[in-house]
């Protein structure tokens, strides 16, 4: 091996099946995690925008399940799942993401909130089954874009909670 192959990043075996976005967000990690944890606020910014959210059923513990409706500005229904297969407050929740239970194209996600100053990095890392279905994602779904302005809804809705609370 050369002393240049050497020096090269290691590079995760998922890459190819890999969709990492992160965002500093103006709000401390415990109030960025409970924003995860509770329908009022998910309902308050969850989704691309221009997206609302219907929830059929909420279960916030590992095991549990979240079983919710995306609509879309043009009216089409999304059905989504997920299930939560990790907790770590405030730092990390690991989950499997489908539009149903027995979905065999569900994904799986990671996402940490590290402290940022006063702020927090929060990372979603999502890995897909195959790369073709990352692409199809990144493509038809828009994927990337979905999970910046999702992220960006965050930042915006935390952001007025932040000041409200200053304000009292």
């Amino acid at each position: 091996m050369s002393a240049t192959e050497r020096a090269a990043p290691a590079q995760s075996a998922t890459a190819d099946r890999e969709i990492v976005i992160s965002r500093v967000i103006h709000a401390p990690p415990e109030l960025v995690f409970e924003a995860f944890t509770e329908v009022r606020h998910l309902s308050q910014w969850w989704g691309p925008d221009g997206f609302s959210t219907t929830t059929r059923s909420f279960e916030f513990r590992v095991g549990g399940e979240w079983d919710f409706v995306l609509h879309g500005p043009d009216g089409t229904d999304y059905p989504e799942w997920i299930c939560w297969t990790e907790i770590t407050p405030p730092k990390r929740i690991a989950l499997r993401h489908g539009e149903s239970r027995d979905d065999p194209n569900a994904f799986e996600s990671v996402l940490t909130f590290e402290p940022d100053g006063a702020a927090t990095r929060i990372q979603l890392r999502t890995v897909f089954p195959t790369r073709q279905l990352r692409d199809e994602a990144v493509e038809k779904y828009h994927a990337i874009e979905g999970g910046a302005q999702t992220l960006a809804n965050l930042a915006a809705y935390l952001t007025e909670i932040v000041r409200k609370g200053a304000q009292d």
